[in-house]
């Protein structure tokens, strides 16, 4: 384990975080095809805000570790990680591109002996049946003859900075068991929460893939909830917590279900369970009523409009927040584009204000502007869409017009400020 060298390829929110805790223990090398990623990692900032700059400057300066974009530098290490997205297209079927340019780079660089470890979110089978034939076809070397492979998923919460990596348990596997016990214990050497030796790359595949799934099926059922409750006049987070009593209760709220795990892991299992010929209907189901979040907060909130006599064409509409989700820059899969989609078909005049969202990324991904700056005007109606820290102690009332709405999708404001909420 002393000879081990580590290289991390992909240096997201995922990818750095992890190569960053690995430099503490062994010579690292984080690569990613994106230059201006990597030198402004070097140049001591993540961008992400998921590694500290404090952080990154001494794994730097105190343990080697190096960010680049140069295949050459990584062909002495032995020990290859994979940690790049796993989308879906705009069917919402799974995207593997990222994940077989990924296994062409291993491929070009992997020599006898060595291991190649996935991170990546997929379905049962990918890193056997997909990846790894790629590493196989560009290197000319096979798996458990010339070199290894394994899976351990990813579990990094972006913007939780209590729960970061090291502090999650680990689930890994290999494509041996001897492989598996070798990978399980460069994780557990690292990670001080433990880990758990899967039996099969497949059974972690699966493990990983069912975690968020399962999380997106309670959410749409709250959610459905919260429509039913809406109808009939009963507060739905007061109907949460008087059931929440119960002690095996599950503490799941309504909301917007975007982000790259929850909003995205349901159809890859989809996708796995379409391939043995079965038709998955909870999961896609699930999917269905979380997708339509977005549009059911823009529609409640013209109804509300409506009923108290403001017009709604031309109106202004604040919108609190774009990122998936509270207190990061993440806008990856957020479903607040939705609710402002859906509002755009009723020729208002949107504000987007999110301190944390950044401008130069959200144009081009999604072809709005965001303002980190609250605009010197009133608003006819205000969405509260994310619970960002900073939207704390925010004079709501002052940003809007004497006849107006405010839509809380977060149930974080006071209730005798809101019209409607989840």
């Amino acid at each position: 384990m002393k000879d081990t060298k580590i290289c991390v390829i992909g240096l997201g929110y995922v990818g750095l975080p992890l190569a960053r805790l690995f430099s503490t223990k062994y010579s690292t090398v984080g690569f990613d095809m994106n230059q201006k990623r990597c030198d402004a990692l070097m140049a001591g900032h993540d961008a992400t805000l998921e590694v500290s700059d404090e952080l990154l400057q001494d794994a730097i300066n105190n343990h080697g570790f190096v960010c680049t974009s140069d295949i050459e530098k990584i062909r002495d290490c032995n020990f290859y990680i994979v940690a790049v997205p796993t989308p879906v297209d705009e069917d919402n079927n799974p995207d593997l591109t990222p994940l077989v340019g990924a296994s062409t780079t291993v491929g070009k660089v992997i020599s006898k002996g060595d291991v190649v470890v996935y991170e990546s979110t997929v379905y049962p089978g990918v890193t056997e049946d997909e990846c790894i034939p790629v590493v196989e076809k560009v290197s000319g070397l096979k798996m458990n003859v010339d070199f290894y492979g394994g899976y351990s998923p990813e579990r990094i919460n972006p913007g939780d900075k209590q729960h970061t990596v090291e502090h999650i348990k680990k689930v890994t596997s290999g494509s041996t068991p001897e492989i598996g016990k070798y990978i399980n214990e460069v994780y557990s050497s690292v990670i001080t929460a433990g880990t758990h030796l899967a039996p099969t790359i497949k059974v972690a595949e699966a493990a990983k893939v069912i975690e968020n799934s399962q999380r997106d099926i309670n959410i749409a059922f709250v959610n459905e909830l919260s429509k039913i409750f809406n109808k009939m006049g009963i507060d739905t987070l007061d109907v949460l917590e008087a059931a929440g009593t119960k002690w095996n209760f599950l503490p799941f709220r309504p909301g917007l279900v975007g982000g790259h795990c929850i909003g995205v892991d349901p159809y890859y299992l989809a996708q796995c369970a379409k391939r043995y010929s079965y038709n998955p209907e909870i999961i896609l189901a699930g999917r269905r009523m979380n997708d339509g979040m977005g549009e059911y907060v823009a529609i409640e909130t013209i109804k509300l409009m409506l009923k108290k006599g403001i017009q709604v064409l031309h109106s202004d509409i604040l919108i609190l927040g774009f990122t998936f989700k509270e207190n990061c820059p993440d806008v990856r899969n957020t479903k607040v584009i939705d609710i402002y989609k859906a509002l755009k078909e009723y020729n208002l005049n949107i504000i987007v204000y999110d301190p944390w969202a950044n401008p130069a990324i959200v144009e081009p991904e999604y072809g709005i502007k965001v303002n980190n700056e609250l605009p010197a005007q009133k608003f006819d109606a205000c969405i509260a869409a994310v619970a960002h820290k900073k939207f704390e102690g925010l004079d709501v009332l002052g940003l809007l017009k004497d006849k107006h709405v405010v839509f809380d999708v977060k149930c974080t404001l006071d209730r005798e400020l809101v019209d409607g909420r989840l």
